[in-house]
């Protein structure tokens, strides 16, 4: 018993190895394996090409697909070109099933159980409507010219729909071309045309070439012995050439010696009457530029500071009128919203609109006496010296000094003065008692510079010495 128990075992594992062993499946190279029905990630299919795989069994199934190369004649019979006309393209296609991952599966899904007679018509039918395609978009000269471009354009156009479906072009042959309106034979007759007069342009080209290489040997022959003739000749005079060119040469660098010698004295003599030129021009400059200073000094500088007084005046004679009618607005605003809010009296109005106007005041004296501050700044700064700032200040208030010099005998009521003088003088300077009067009234006067100098200035030369006062007396009626 024990015995048929331990045959069956031995008979169970050997049937298990060898069901195993039928169901892994190897791939020839010349096939792809696929392996369909239950496959991981979901996918379609499983293709291999080359190696092997297992194939479960019931939820599993496998198939080949033949890699056979599959010619394709296309007779291709009027078909539009760019130029809408007709052509016939006769060519060949060889394609075959590609091995390229994720094609295919494309012919996994779309090829399996088909047999190659069915792969062909199918790759025809995909040939043929991409080559209409192809041959719409070119000319004829291009078609019939240019194989090459042709070709590129039919496989691009050709392999990308047969990978839609898993086939892949392997070769392409294009046959004669020709076209229903002969057009094609026209042109191979103008370029045969062209060919056969391009030779006869090259034989005729070939005979005027040696035509003119015999010319070209007799003129070189005539030319050599008129060249020997003159050799002989030119030895010749050779000689007395020399002789000629050397007594040429002294007479010549005698001359230029002559030349060179003058044109340095002229040299020389012009270029000490231009440095003197230069100088001369040189000093009027220096004596214009002196000039100009001396006049921007006596005359611009004051001006310019005249002008920026008269700017801080305005200034802050306006920034004062601004301020006082500022206040004076302010203080009516308050005085009108006291009356319309009854919150403050009358009286306390009027006080804050009068302390508000003399604020503004202030601020106007302020700014007045800030800005003139500022004016007067800038004019020590344009004189460049206090001492020159002070001057010009007090030449700026003569006009007031000699206002009150004039006010001193203004307010003097003199009705009428009676002088008897007998016109000789009295007191030894040789003046009569009229003109010691005349001039003892006019020295009562304050004197400008003496005045100047009681507050430590000294006023310009410009502004002239003190004058002294001359009278002519009249020589009494009753004496005459």
């Amino acid at each position: 018993m024990t015995i048929y128990i331990g045959i069956g075992i031995i008979i169970l594992v050997i049937t298990t190895i060898f069901a195993f062993s039928s169901r892994y499946k190897r791939c020839p190279s010349d096939r792809i394996l696929v392996v369909y029905g239950k496959i991981e990630g979901g996918r379609s299919a499983k293709c291999l090409h080359g190696g092997g795989t297992f194939v479960w069994p019931i939820i599993q199934d496998f198939q080949y697909l033949d890699l056979t190369p599959l010619p394709i004649d296309i007779r291709l019979e009027g078909a539009l070109s760019k130029q809408n006309i007709r052509v016939n393209t006769p060519s060949t296609f060889t394609v075959g099933i590609s091995t390229e991952p994720g094609v295919m599966e494309n012919a996994a899904e779309r090829l399996l159980g088909l047999g190659l007679a069915e792969i062909k018509d199918l790759a025809k039918d995909i040939i043929f409507g991409q080559m209409r395609v192809v041959l719409a978009t070119m000319d004829i000269e291009e078609i019939n010219a240019d194989r090459d471009k042709l070709i590129a354009n039919i496989s691009g156009g050709v392999e990308v729909e047969l990978r839609k479906v898993g086939l892949r072009l392997i070769n392409v042959n294009i046959q004669d071309i020709t076209d229903a309106s002969g057009y094609i034979d026209a042109l191979g007759q103008e370029a045969a045309s062209k060919a056969i007069n391009e030779a006869k342009v090259k034989v005729a080209q070939a005979q005027r070439d040696g035509e003119i290489g015999a010319a070209e040997a007799r003129k070189d022959q005539a030319i050599r012995v008129a060249a020997a003739q003159a050799e002989a000749t030119k030895g010749e005079n050779l000689a007395a050439i020399e002789v000629a060119n050397s007594n040429a040469d002294r007479r010549t660098k005698e001359a230029e010696a002559n030349r060179l010698a003058t044109a340095a004295e002229k040299v020389a003599a012009a270029k000490a009457l231009e440095e003197s030129y230069v100088a001369e021009a040189e000093a009027e400059k220096q004596r214009a530029s002196r000039e100009k200073a001396s006049q921007e000094a006596n005359i611009i500088v004051p001006a310019e500071i005249d002008k920026q007084r008269i700017i801080v005046e305005a200034e802050a004679e306006a920034e004062k009128v601004r301020r006082t009618q500022l206040g004076e607005a302010d203080a009516v605003r308050y005085m009108k919203q006291a009356e319309a809010d009854g919150i403050r009296s009358v009286k306390e109005a009027e006080a804050a609109g009068l302390r508000m106007k003399l604020l503004a005041e202030a601020e106007g004296t302020e700014a007045l006496l800030t800005k003139k501050a500022k004016g007067f700044g800038d004019i020590i700064s344009a004189c460049q010296t206090p001492e020159g700032a002070q001057n010009l200040l007090l030449v700026e208030q003569l006009p007031t000094i000699v206002s009150e010099q004039v006010k001193a005998i203004s307010n003097l009521k003199i009705d009428k003065i009676t002088v008897w003088d007998s016109g000789k003088g009295t007191d030894g300077n040789g003046k009569g008692s009229t003109a010691n009067f005349l001039s003892g009234l006019v020295g009562a006067l304050p004197p400008l510079h003496e005045l100047a100098g009681n507050v430590g200035v000294k006023l310009p030369g410009y502004l002239g010495a003190p004058e002294k006062v001359t009278v002519t007396e009249e020589p009494d009626p009753a004496k005459k």
